[in-house]
């Protein structure tokens, strides 16, 4: 990021839930660091909601933030897209931030263009690097990240939301730096502001690590050919201490649930490892996976679309290659 900047505080939306921040709320930190750096004065302040908000603030020691401004309203412990906003207005207000951050996530960008409509302030979304002088210039994903666009950001307070796996979490809460220094304040706000909020959440009945937080992803697609061949999947994903996820096509035909869904209309992931197996690559598809830092694809086609970003590729009957690279996995395990 160039030189230049606004020169006043950059204020990061930070969500949380039970404490814990989540990763993309990192990423957002980790993206304000260097606006910060590039503009003389300027610090990183956050801002938390919730009843747990000042002990998720209390996580982020190493986070580069000075002062967290902390919402603990309990009502705001669930998703209410209004509150939120509302709340977020009022840390700015009180920080007098002329920048403000927010993690590329649903949520994130709701609440972000619920404040721009309250404040009549223009929103970039899905940011992916800034160069801020007096007209800012900003690099942001479009069609779910299929194509870059330039664009120019002018505005008395500038709001942007960080693109999804864009740039690398901070490892906030690793050393010894100072920790964050937490003020409560009220942010008045209202019932009618919790007319739209949710009303419940239903927890996943699968077990183990999660698709988002996963360091290895085992894919399945329409070449996967059934339900139950998903099996092979899983026991791959077990030896590698990873998760299993599908394309679009196999939710739709009812083999995965659509939370295991990667891609546009799903789950964007960034495990170190993804394995895709009997998938095409449909852009779709790619949008959802291609923050993977390495792709394995294993496909009978050599031709489909998923060989164009695959790192390593098997051309093969999965049904076959698969269980042979459990079996090397199983014996190398056993040899240890």
């Amino acid at each position: 990021m160039a030189a230049g900047g606004a020169g006043g505080p950059i204020l990061v939306f930070v969500e949380q839930v039970g404490g814990e921040v989540d990763r993309l709320s990192l990423e957002a930190l980790a993206f304000a660091a260097p606006l910060a750096a590039a503009a003389a004065g300027a610090r990183v302040e956050i801002v938390v909601l919730g009843s747990e908000a000042a002990a998720s603030a209390g996580t982020l020691r190493d986070s580069g933030a000075a002062l967290a401004h902390v919402v603990a309203d309990a009502r705001l412990d669930t998703y209410a897209p209004v509150a939120w906003a509302a709340a977020l207005g009022a840390a700015m207000d009180r920080s007098s931030a002329v920048v403000v951050v927010a993690p590329g996530s649903d949520r994130g960008n709701e609440v972000l263009a619920h404040l721009a409509a309250r404040r009549g302030l223009p929103m970039a979304a899905h940011v992916v690097s800034v160069a801020p002088a007096a007209s800012w210039r900003l690099v942001r994903q479009r069609w779910a990240g299929s194509l870059l666009e330039d664009a120019a950001l002018d505005a008395p307070v500038r709001l942007v939301s960080v693109a999804p796996h864009a740039v690398a979490p901070i490892e906030a809460g690793a050393g010894a730096g100072p920790p964050v220094e937490a003020q409560l304040f009220d942010a008045d706000l209202h019932d009618a502001d919790f007319d739209v909020r949710v009303g419940g959440i239903e927890a996943s009945e699968a077990d183990g690590v999660s698709l988002t937080d996963a360091k290895v992803v085992v894919g399945g697609g329409r070449g996967v050919g059934s339900a139950a061949g998903f099996g092979q999947l899983e026991e791959l994903a077990g030896l590698l201490g990873g998760a299993v996820g599908g394309s679009r096509v196999v939710t739709s035909l009812g083999w995965r649930p659509h939370s295991d869904q990667i891609g546009q209309t799903g789950l964007r992931i960034a495990p170190d490892l993804y394995i895709a197996c009997g998938i095409s690559g449909a852009i779709q598809h790619i949008v959802g996976c291609k923050a993977a830092k390495r792709i394995l694809a294993i496909n009978t086609d050599p031709d489909s679309p998923i060989m164009s970003v695959a790192d390593y590729a098997v051309i093969g009957d999965l049904g076959a290659v698969v269980p042979a690279i459990s079996a090397e996995l199983r014996r190398r395990a056993g040899a240890a």
